[in-house]
């Protein structure tokens, strides 16, 4: 998001060149920059360790498609807090490590992706409202079952499945 007011007094911000960043929107009256905003989600792989993963159907996020475990990271807390947290809600499994594999912007909603492979010895799926289904799946079934090349769980299903070899 980029701002055209300034969100503490309302006053119409100029262009200033702010250091190497360029033109920047900047408040006059309050004297400060104001960066684009954007979200931070984190998407996460829930493995057995093993040969499984869990893929979750969300018909609001897509009915072609099986995801992985995502959501927003709230304010105050770090990107493995918000992974861990996510995995209970949406699905009921205990997290026993989290692995950071990176990061990748999603252009279709302007948020950056932080990706993690979690590992769990829990196996009994406990679906939130916002879950219609989900499941363990094969991991090498998972890779055609997920967005397809290119997507964040596309590439989070291919690492795991270079983990295993």
């Amino acid at each position: 998001m980029r701002f055209t007011y300034c969100p503490d007094c309302g006053k119409k911000l100029i262009m200033k060149e702010i250091g190497d960043e360029g033109e920047i929107p900047y408040c006059d009256g309050c004297k400060k920059p104001l960066f684009d905003m954007f979200s931070s989600c984190v998407i996460i792989l829930v493995s057995d360790g093993k040969d499984k993963v869990v893929l979750l159907k969300q018909n609001y996020i897509s009915v072609d498609y099986y995801n992985l475990v995502s959501g927003y990271i709230k304010p105050k807390e770090t990107a493995e807090e918000c992974a861990i947290r996510e995995v209970e809600e949406e699905i009921g499994l205990k997290v026993d490590s989290l692995k950071f594999v990176g990061t990748q912007w999603f252009d279709k909603k302007d948020m950056l992706m932080i990706a993690f492979i979690a590992t769990t010895k829990d196996s009994e799926i406990k679906l939130s409202k916002e879950v219609d289904e989900a499941y363990w799946e094969d991991a090498k079934t998972a890779l055609d079952k997920v967005h397809p090349e290119g997507s964040v769980s596309y590439r989070l299903v291919s690492e795991y499945l270079s983990l295993m070899k």
